[in-house]
């Protein structure tokens, strides 16, 4: 007798806890430094300490002769390994000029902390002591760390290249629209910002370890990264192995951010090596390398313009950067600020829009993508830039944005910048973040506290921000010369127990998404997400999967999962019908079990069709046995979340202290599949956007030293120097996808840094005009008090 499958609620929607948190919280999580890999090798990375020089001779022979020590190389014994130098898959620009970049340097050192030579050796300390060892003679050269003084190509880095711009990327569809703008404007609003690099500082520092299969020809690779799927092309392309023959696995991961989205040298050595020595070959970063030779964020100068006419409305806005590069080319560095060059009018109706763009190369660290990836610099440009105008046109903050704000029946909007907006409902989401923060009452304790002469001055700062995420569709991506797509895949298996297996292309390292997509199946199958495994980061079980980054896990990897597990019940629902002796057209579905409409006798749970399709004793004619699908979803557009940020911050005049007492984020990502990991998600980027505002700066000599390079410099803030957040939503779901959702990871990094810095400028805006960069520090917060009274 078949039992009827008990009911079980729907689960999206609701605050499910993460099933990954346990084995993390209880230290049992594995990664890739934890690995047991026996008679494993270790590598040591030879590093120049100058930010640009020549090399002019290389000595191994003291740390060959040192204990421990297998083989000590350089870029010219290495050579032959390399079926080409390390990838760079953003050719922004045909004629974009990149320098040739392999995993050792040869002939010159282009930043601190780029490798020059590397030592194999028995233990991780072996190899330590080697490196020092290791005796390179340099000819220290002028190095560019300025982005206008590489514009000016006074020193070229890389003398092949003729020049430090590496492209220049401009967009502007209606030129004769931008003058007419700017010619018959009421008001123009000119601003320059400084974008400063930042170091990603992810929890658990970049690890590799390969391991060759005992004949050889095979491969393991093991690493902490945010793009298994890619790697494993990029590696073969790169070392010259068959793509077949790689197997690369993402352990657990401890953060990425973007800096683990890349295809760095010590991978490749790693292959290399235990390619050439036919034994395993492990790296695993120190902290201290992490500063130098993971790649580093943001590093811009920003100018923006806007035009308005006399009522403070937009109709034009402007925007020419300077992004830095840093010494070579890294897997996206070229393409990072584009992912913001459509959004630099961000949530604001305006007819006219131009954006340009200036790569230049500097002696520093590469850069690529961090946390927002473009989307943080266009967000801070046009928040700031909006309160500049308010302050021009002579109307509070909040007033200039509405009056500009693109209307609710104008979704989906044809931006000015070519993009179609899917979704929105600005000035709702606006009232509610407002109303939620007590906006007026802030106002009002403001006047007060000025009134009274109090030293300590409230400042109310706003930022709306847009952003575009779930990275696709790939005729777009084509269409800006990415060399990759943008869809995802997922498998969905029911198992003859009625167990379902998701396996998913997309991979965590912090985002939930065992969770997540066991919710995502759990819900359309009618059954508990505990009997859904979802597998991932493993390019043997999961062999087709364009990974993690740029929010596109859930609008992407979610909506792949839930489309395969749609399919999944479509054919055990012809199953059904066939037993039941009934169409499929009269077959009701609920709770995981299928029944004849108007016979409600006639019931057959999921997992009886389950066993039935193992079996395979009685299924339709020509079907075939068991239930499993398959999809790559390849979106039709990206998704467009957004939401009200707005920082409350004091301000002390005599130090320049400033103290973030409230943060206030009511955030629109569409449909929510679990609020507890969307809240989780807003408090992660909210502390690196509040980060950016006031505390991290990687800061540069003019020699190109890193003067930031350990953690007692580069200021990471901690729970005690953040408020308690305060969030609230609206929801407007997508039209793009059938989940209706959008995206979460990056908004709070994205928002933040402007609403802090225009809270921190209206704090202090009744001394006259204030000029602050960030990291508002003290020093600079009080020197900017100063400059005022001067």
């Amino acid at each position: 007798m078949t039992t009827v499958q008990d009911a079980v609620p729907g689960v999206i929607g609701t605050r499910v806890l993460r099933r990954e948190d346990p084995e993390l919280l209880t230290g049992e999580g594995r990664f890739t430094d934890d690995l047991k890999i026996p008679a494993a090798l270790w590598l040591g990375v030879v590093r120049s300490p100058f930010g640009r020089a020549k090399i002019l001779s290389i000595d191994t022979s003291a740390a060959k002769a040192a204990p421990g020590v297998v083989a000590v190389y350089t870029a010219t014994d290495l050579q032959s390994e390399w079926a080409g130098p390390i990838p760079s898959a953003w050719q922004v620009t045909p004629d974009m000029k990149s320098p040739a970049h392999y995993p050792l340097a040869s002939g010159s050192a282009n930043y601190v902390g780029d490798p020059v030579a590397v030592v194999v050796a028995n233990s991780p300390k072996e190899a330590a002591d080697a490196v020092g060892m290791v005796d390179v003679e340099y000819e220290q050269l002028p190095a560019v760390v300025d982005l206008e003084d590489a514009l000016s190509d006074r020193v070229v880095i890389h003398s092949e290249l003729g020049t430090n711009v590496s492209y220049v990327w401009e967009l502007n569809p209606n030129p004769d629209g931008i003058k007419t703008a700017f010619d018959n404007a009421a008001y123009v609003v000119k601003e320059r910002y400084i974008q400063q690099r930042l170091i990603p500082a992810a929890m658990e520092p970049r690890s590799v370890a390969v391991v060759p299969s005992p004949m050889g020809g095979d491969y393991t690779v093991y690493s902490a990264t945010q793009i298994p799927h890619i790697l494993k092309v990029m590696l073969g392309l790169t070392v010259g192995i068959s793509e077949s023959k790689i197997r690369v696995i993402a352990p657990a991961v401890g953060g990425g951010f973007g800096s683990k989205l890349d295809v760095y040298p010590e991978e490749l050595l790693c292959l290399a090596l235990a390619r050439k020595h036919r034994l395993p070959v492990r790296w695993t970063e120190e902290r201290s390398e992490n500063s130098q030779a993971t790649i580093q964020g943001r590093g811009q100068v920003q100018w923006i313009e806007l035009a308005a006419d006399a009522n403070g409305k937009l109709t034009g806005v402007r925007a020419d950067i300077i992004a830095d590069m840093g010494g070579y080319q890294q897997l996206i560095t070229a393409g990072v600020p584009l992912l913001g060059a459509f959004l630099y009018h961000g949530v604001y109706d305006t007819p006219a829009y131009a954006f340009k763009c200036t790569g230049v190369y500097t002696n520093k660290t590469p850069t690529d993508a961090y946390r927002g990836a473009g989307r943080p610099e266009a967000t801070y440009a046009i928040e700031r830039a909006m309160d500049a105008l308010a302050v021009k046109v002579g109307v509070d903050t909040v007033e200039i944005r509405r009056r500009n704000f693109i209307p609710t029946e104008s979704f989906p909007y044809n931006s000015p910048a070519g993009l179609v907006f899917d979704s929105g409902d600005y000035a709702a989401n606006f009232t509610q973040g407002l109303n939620f923060a007590g906006y007026d009452a802030l106002r009002k304790k403001q006047a007060e506290m000025r009134a009274s002469g109090s030293k300590k001055h409230l400042g109310i700062g706003i930022s709306f921000f847009v952003e575009m995420c779930g990275l696709a569709p790939s005729r777009v991506l084509a269409s800006l010369n990415y060399s990759a797509g943008g869809w995802e895949s997922a498998t969905v298996r029911i198992l003859p127990t009625c167990k379902v297996q998701v396996v998913t292309g997309t991979a965590p390292h912090g985002q939930g998404h065992e969770t997540s997509w066991a919710m995502i199946a759990a819900d359309k199958l009618g059954i508990s997400p505990d009997d859904v495994e979802v597998l991932h980061s493993d390019t043997a079980i999961s062999p087709f999967g364009l990974d993690t980054y740029g929010s596109r896990s859930l609008s992407v990897g979610g909506t792949a999962v839930y489309i395969a597990t749609e399919r999944v019940l479509d054919k055990a629902r012809k199953i059904a019908a066939h037993l039941l002796e009934a169409s499929e057209e009269d077959l009701d579905y609920a709770g995981g079990n299928f029944s004849v409409k108007g016979s409600p006798e006639k019931v057959l749970p999921l997992a009886a069709v389950a066993f039935e399709s193992f079996t395979a004793h009685n299924l339709p004619d020509g079907m075939e046995p068991n239930l499993e699908a398959s999809t790559s979803w390849d979106p039709p557009n990206f998704t467009f979340p957004y939401g009200t940020h707005i920082a409350v911050v004091e301000v002390d005049e005599d130090t320049g202290k400033v103290d973030l007492v409230r943060y206030v984020a009511v955030d629109d990502c569409g449909n929510r599949i679990n609020p507890l990991i969307v809240e989780g998600q807003v408090h992660g980027g909210l502390a690196q956007g509040i980060g950016q505002a006031l505390f991290e700066e990687a800061v540069y000599d003019e020699t190109g030293n890193l003067l930031t390079a350990t953690l007692a410099d580069y200021l990471v803030p901690s729970a005690a120097e953040l408020p308690s957040f305060e969030l609230d939503h609206t929801v407007t779901p997508s039209p793009t996808n059938p989940l209706g959702v959008k995206g979460i990871g990056e908004a709070g990094a994205i928002a933040s840094p402007p609403a802090v810095m225009n809270a921190i400028v209206d704090a202090l805006s009744h001394f006259g005009k204030i000029n602050i960069d960030m990291p508002a520090s003290p020093e600079k917060v009080w020197k900017a008090i100063q400059a005022t009274k001067a």
